[in-house]
Order: C-alpha cells, then sequence, then structure tokens
C-alpha cells in the first residue's frame, strides 16, 4: 500500500484548541492504527506541541486525504495548512 507524508501546521496561538481537542483526536488516530507508520507533534521553540506529522498507509491520495478531514484537529480548524504527498522511504524504518 502506498505511503502517504501528511505535514500538519497549526494556526499560530492555538496550542488551546490543540489541547481541548487532542483526546478526540487521539481516539480517532488509534482508529487508523494498522496504517499509521509514524505520528507525533511537532514542536515549537519553546516545546509546545505546534503542528503534526503523520505517515500513513492508504489506498492512494484521496484516501489520504479523506483521513485527513475526518481528523477533529482539522474538523475544529486548528491547521493553518496541510499538505499530503506520496512519500518513499530510503533511508531508516517507519514503525
Amino acid at each position: 500500500m502506498p505511503l502517504f507524508a501528511l505535514f500538519c501546521a497549526d494556526k499560530p496561538d492555538s496550542l488551546p484548541l490543540r489541547m481541548a481537542t487532542r483526546e478526540a483526536h487521539l481516539a480517532y488516530m488509534a482508529g487508523f492504527r494498522d496504517q499509521l507508520r509514524l505520528a507525533g507533534p511537532m514542536l515549537d521553540d519553546k516545546g509546545d506541541m505546534a503542528g503534526s506529522i503523520l505517515f500513513l498507509e492508504a489506498d492512494d491520495l484521496a484516501a489520504a486525504q479523506a483521513f485527513s478531514a475526518g481528523d477533529p484537529y482539522r474538523q475544529a480548524g486548528l491547521f493553518d495548512h496541510v499538505h499530503i504527498t506520496a512519500f518513499k522511504p530510503t533511508v531508516g524504518t517507519l514503525g
């Protein structure tokens, strides 16, 4: 199955929104445990969560986009922008 990288940058000063929707986000991610190869928050200079990076196995780009659209973080308007691209690991391993 193809692998996709999702780069999701939070809007400025949105840590309270991230924290308010974190449990719903983590529950949503748990439903895709078999497809997620690696996922976690990006951190700002203070060490606070400021975005997300995910590596997801999906049938195609449309499926990766649908996954992203269903994320409670995205539905809550947390992200300033989301970039999704096919990804081919060549060095190291993903989960």
